[in-house]
């Protein structure tokens, strides 16, 4: 018998930005690859412009994923990550299954006795923060910004490439390659 799965309350409510932290299937680091982090920025590009979300601040670690975003319209959070993780799992599934064919068997669960799942990210929504205040905002981006020096990645928040620090440091540049561009609405 599984343990109950952990549910998080989503609070969809104009005006809030939405912290947002998601993580590989069973934390693999399925992301270390520069082809998987520039598959997960048109991702995310892709489904904020679709669902009408800013991005304020990211950072794309070997097997998680930190965003902080801020709905224009709909704050449906749901739809959102549901398009970034469906987006980045198919086309990673698809390189995978000429590079890695091995690492498809592995990713793949038995749901029910017929259905056979290929899970690139980790059940469930991951974790959810409401923001509502410019102070929490500037500590939210502080921590993505500086999450892959608390983990030992590099040593400065700018030496991590697939982050929004970048964008920070340097404002009115364009973002490199594949990597999503922010919008500085608030800090």
């Amino acid at each position: 018998m599984q343990p109950p799965r952990k549910r998080v309350e989503h609070f969809d409510l104009p005006g809030h930005a939405r912290e947002l932290t998601f993580s590989c299937y069973r934390r693999r680091a399925l992301l270390e690859e520069p082809h998987a982090y520039a598959v997960l920025g048109q991702a995310v590009t892709k489904a904020c412009a679709l669902h009408g979300f800013d991005i304020l601040a990211f950072v794309f670690m070997p097997e998680h994923v930190h965003l902080l975003v801020f709905p224009n319209a709909d704050p449906g959070v749901s739809a959102l990550l549901k398009s970034i993780k469906q987006g980045a799992s198919r086309v990673m599934k698809r390189h995978f299954e000429v590079g890695s064919p091995e690492l498809v068997l592995a990713l793949t669960i038995t749901e029910r006795p017929v259905k056979q799942t290929f899970r690139f990210w980790q059940e469930g929504p991951g974790y959810d923060r409401n923001i509502t205040n410019r102070d929490a905002l500037a500590t939210a981006i502080h921590y993505i910004h500086n999450n892959p020096v608390a983990r030992g990645l590099c040593k400065r928040p700018a030496e991590r490439a697939w982050s929004s620090i970048h964008q920070y440091d340097h404002p009115g540049l364009p973002a490199a390659d594949g990597v999503p561009t922010i919008t500085r609405r608030f800090v």
